[in-house]
């Protein structure tokens, strides 16, 4: 199996108007599209895909939908973390069942475990899967900070990859530049990513190429691919504000708008959330349009 790299959208959760059902006909719709724009994997059932309002059936309907709409063209990364371990290790040896290319695995997000804890929890889910494991590094919602040397010691059980989320810097650089024999990192931090990009990491897992995906794929080609930083820098004027808009918001919320706003229906956010207000609607339609994309 070849490495992941490059942009890996970090799907949204298509749901139906009354928000009962995932909807089949918008997901498919979606993932179409972001692979046509070149795209080079896909996270379902992460964050931005509002993993903690799915059921468990849910859940693993989303992964056999996902692996099966993208039908090889791009590999699948499975959001599989959970607050229970039987429930990890299920949806893990699940996604592997299914297709899966890997499983991106959150700590326990209620009570914050020790890395000792999660440690054996990841090993439980690699000896279980076989897959390899992308750790989601995000701090402000698990209550676990890891330094470096400790998230590359994950490495021993079966995690190869991560997705940083931790908006620090220094740490993810010295991921990147020492650590990268143990561990290869991705940038997780939307306001982040020319950055990670251009420091050497291999792409990044993105909630905004849901709905700027040419943008994402041309960034990625540009600064990673190409060596080209003035044109990244050209690109990076144009994502950034969106980027931002996008972190001073409920992400989740305000990613599922823009897929909106380029004529992709949604069916909303389970409640208690909801897309943006019609005024920070017009506010990221402004900031799209800005970067040249095109809206309805």
């Amino acid at each position: 199996m070849a490495d992941l790299r490059g942009i890996l959208v970090a799907l949204i959760t298509p749901f139906n108007d009354d928000k009962t059902q995932i909807d089949e006909g918008r997901l498919k719709a979606l993932i179409d599209k972001l692979i046509k724009a070149g795209v080079h994997g896909l996270v379902p059932g992460g964050s931005t895909g509002e993993f903690a309002t799915l059921t468990f059936a849910e859940r693993k309907q989303l992964t056999e939908l996902c692996v099966k709409f993208a039908d090889g063209r791009v590999p699948v990364v499975v959001g599989a973390g959970s607050t229970s371990t039987a429930d990890a290790v299920a949806l893990s040896t699940h996604a592997a069942q299914a297709g899966a290319a890997a499983v991106m695995i959150v700590p326990p997000f209620y009570d914050a475990v020790n890395l000792e804890q999660l440690t054996e929890l990841l090993a439980e889910i690699h000896q279980s899967s076989k897959l390899p494991i992308m750790y989601y590094n995000i701090p402000s919602a698990s209550g676990l900070t890891l330094s470096p040397s400790e998230i590359a010691s994950l490495s021993k059980v079966g995690v190869k990859y991560l997705k940083d989320t931790s908006g620090n810097a220094p740490a993810f650089t010295e991921l990147v530049f020492g650590l990268s024999d143990q561990i290869t990192a991705f940038n997780g931090w939307d306001t982040l990513t020319f950055y990670g990009l251009a420091a050497g990491c291999p792409g990044g897992v993105w909630g905004a190429a849901n709905f700027i995906p040419e943008l994402a794929v041309e960034l990625y080609e540009a600064v990673t691919v190409n060596g080209d930083l003035d044109r990244g820098r050209e690109l990076w004027k144009k994502a950034y504000p969106i980027c931002k808009f996008l972190e001073s918001h409920n992400y989740a919320a305000a990613v599922k708008t823009g897929v909106e706003l380029i004529g992709q229906s949604t069916g909303g956010l389970r409640k208690p959330f909801s897309l943006l207000s019609p005024e920070l609607k017009s506010e990221l339609k402004a900031l799209l349009e800005n970067a040249g994309v095109p809206t309805v």
